[in-house]
This record gives C-alpha cells, structure tokens and sequence, in this order.
C-alpha cells in the first residue's frame, strides 16, 4: 500500500506548489541566517584563532526521507475500506481525461458512492491523515529540540566557560598569554562547530518542513474542494 500512497503524493521537480513552498523557505532561512562573527585581536597578545567561517542554513527542499518518513506514518495509519486515499486514486486515475476539475472531482465520487462513500467520511477520513501527519511533526520538533541540545547546547556551554577563563586570565601577568590564546584557539574551533552544527539541524528542519506543508498543502486542497464540489 506505500508504493500506492507514495504515487499519490509525489509530485516532479516542476510542480508550482512545490517550488513555491521551497521559495518561501529559502526567503526565511536568508531571513534567519547567523550573522558572520570573527574573533577579535586584542592589544595583549595577537590571536592567531582562525575566523567564523560564514555558512548558513539553506532553505528547505522536499526530500525523499522525510517524504517516506510521512508518508510510511500514513500508510501505517491506513483506515480499512474506502477511504479518502482510495478517492484520491480514483481522481488520479480521471487527470488525464478531458474534463473540467468540478467534473473530475464529481466522477470519482460516482465510483466512491458505489464502495459505500460519502462526502462527509471522505473529508473525516482525509483530516485523520491531518492529524497523522501533525503527530509526525511533533514528534519530529521533540526530536529537533533533542539534536539541538546534543550537538549545539554542550558546545555553548563550554564556549561560554572558555570566553570566562580568557577574561579571567586577561586580568594576570602577562606570562599567562599563551594560556590565554590557547583559549581563544578552542574557542574559535567551537564556534564552527556550532555554526556547523546550527546548518545542518536548520536544514533537516527546513526540508521536512517543506515536505510536511506539500502533503499538508495537497490534503486541504482536496479537502477543499470536496467540500465545493461534494453537496
């Protein structure tokens, strides 16, 4: 049933809805890009920390991982009998004929009726695959806050620490310069690390975003139009 549900969904690379969504994402995250930080020379010692290198999230993109990861969930959570899947498969299989989308959408509910269908579970059952959908992105936000937390939150801390021990060691004889850009060394290395970091969790964030408002995007529209045309 995956195979069939994935037919479903996917769409080419061409597909206005879909280039749309990755526009929007890619205008935010240039919105939300960390601005470039280097570290600064001091009078004391010359540092010889290497800058902040400039890299930024890139806007999401739909991606076959999370693209399977929803749609798995949907299959997982497939209702039994004629449901809005089955529906939507009728109105694929009726795209290629020549008529009005009123008509097309009419026409698949003629063959939905004979399996026992109605408007009203057609849209019950197309918000069910809402709220599947919704449980996957909560659970992938618990999961973001998890990987935010490992990869970037130890690093801050320590940042945080060595910026205090450098200022600390700032206030000594100048015999302690060396310690002092050792410090610095480190905590250059751990600035790019968490700039890394952030890019690589942003991103994963951003292409399951996309994804998860294409499939959303395409079940409210049906659910939309049913709601026009089913009466």
């Amino acid at each position: 049933m995956f195979d069939k549900i994935k037919k479903l969904f996917v769409v080419e690379d061409d597909d206005p809805l879909k280039k749309a969504l990755e526009q929007k994402s890619q205008e935010e995250a240039d919105a939300t890009a960390p601005a470039e930080e280097t570290v600064p020379s001091r009078p004391a010692a010359k540092s010889t920390a290497p800058q902040t290198p400039t890299a930024k999230p890139t806007g999401g993109k739909v991606t076959e991982k999370f693209m399977n990861i929803l749609l798995g969930a949907m299959d997982k959570n497939n209702l039994d009998g004629f449901d809005y899947l089955e529906y939507k498969q009728s109105l694929q299989s009726l795209q290629s004929m020549d008529m009005d989308e009123a008509t097309r959408y009419q026409s698949a509910f003629a063959m939905a009726k004979t399996m026992g269908a109605t408007p009203e579970k057609l849209l019950e059952t197309a918000n069910h695959y809402l709220s599947i959908l919704k449980s996957e992105q909560q659970k992938f936000g618990q999961a973001l806050v998890s990987q935010k937390d490992k990869q970037i939150g130890n690093r801050q801390q320590r940042l945080d620490q060595l910026a205090q021990a450098a200022e600390q060691k700032r206030k000594q004889i100048a015999q302690l310069t060396k310690e002092i850009e050792a410090h610095e060394q480190e905590s250059a290395q751990i600035k790019e690390q968490i700039t890394d970091s952030t890019v690589k969790v942003e991103n994963t964030k951003n292409n399951f975003v996309v994804t998860y408002q294409l499939l959303t995007s395409q079940i409210q529209e049906d659910i939309r139009k049913m709601q026009s045309y089913l009466k």
